[in-house]
């Protein structure tokens, strides 16, 4: 299938290892030109040269990152940004007892501004082209909390009705806005916390965790033209872990 990416352009937040690297791969490999973000320069380098892409280093939970970050992409670019994926690390666990004002306020920062700051930056000039791709990568916790992520629970289900919102009001533009939930997935963070096929499988319907690529597939399928008439949704990638309708 082919996606007609070639003459995209895509930025993608937490590129430099995980889900993002994985998006990021899988764009370049459709033909869009990538950039992408992370806070650790050394590794961020190291991606981009594997990957053959762009790298840049910068930390979204910065307050006006985000807006920074959509305006230097477009300066590597040359053009401004036609793909626009949001990734990000998980808050701080804990139960609701357990969390500081500080805590909440990190969280908020890193999970929602950093979408509302480069959205906003990234979402004229969409309008202005008549094509654009926002694709936000949550968590399946965004659907069904999950016990002792109460910053995640709480954070990313307001989410899910943000892009719900934010996708009516642009979907005449030919800009989409959706969602992707992650299941359980090896990468690196899951195996830092013992998550494999061995000790989840049971759990999940499809017997296993999911590979990167297998989550990068569709946020490439959502980025491209062929997805043009699927937007506002909230879409899990889990072996069907949801037990949700």
């Amino acid at each position: 299938m082919d996606l007609k990416l070639n003459d995209k352009t895509a930025l993608v937040f937490g590129g430099s290892r995980g889900l993002g690297r994985a998006i990021a791969a899988e764009l370049a490999a459709e033909g869009a030109k990538v950039v992408i973000v992370a806070r650790d320069p050394a590794r961020v380098e190291a991606t981009a040269r594997e990957l053959g892409i762009i790298g840049v280093a910068g930390d979204v939970s910065k307050p006006g990152a985000g807006r920074a970050l959509v305006q230097q992409a477009a300066e590597k670019l040359g053009r401004s940004v036609d793909i626009l994926v949001t990734n990000t690390g998980g808050p701080a666990p804990g139960n609701f007892e357990a969390i500081s004002d500080q805590a909440w306020q990190a969280g908020f920062n890193n999970l929602w501004m950093s979408f509302v700051e480069s959205v906003g930056e990234a979402l004229p000039a969409m309008k202005a082209r008549g094509f654009g791709r926002i694709l936000a990568v949550t968590s399946v916790a965004a659907k069904e909390p999950q016990p002792g992520l109460v910053v995640s629970n709480g954070l990313r289900a307001g989410l899910l009705g943000l892009v719900n919102a934010i996708s009516r009001d642009v979907a005449a533009s030919g800009v989409t806005v959706n969602a992707l939930l992650p299941g359980y997935t090896n990468t690196d963070r899951m195996k830092e916390v013992g998550v494999t096929s061995a000790s989840m499988g049971s759990k999940i319907p499809g017997g296993r965790i999911g590979e990167p690529e297998e989550f990068a597939a569709l946020a490439a399928f959502l980025a491209s033209e062929r997805a043009s008439y699927i937007t506002g949704q909230a879409i899990a990638v889990d072996g069907g872990l949801l037990q949700s309708i």
